[in-house]
C-alpha cells in the first residue's frame, strides 16, 4: 500500500457519518498505530 493512501486511511470517523448511522459506529475500527503495526514497506 502506498504511503499516501495509508496516511489517508489513518484518520478518525467523520462526525457526520456518526449522525447518519445514528451512532452505531463509534470509532474507526481500522485506525493504524505507527509503532504497533508496520505497513509492510
Amino acid at each position: 500500500m502506498p504511503l499516501g493512501k495509508a496516511q489517508n486511511q489513518n484518520r478518525p470517523l467523520p462526525q457526520w457519518i456518526r449522525l447518519r448511522t445514528n451512532n452505531k459506529i463509534r470509532y474507526n475500527a481500522k485506525r493504524r498505530h505507527w509503532k504497533r503495526t508496520k505497513l509492510g514497506l
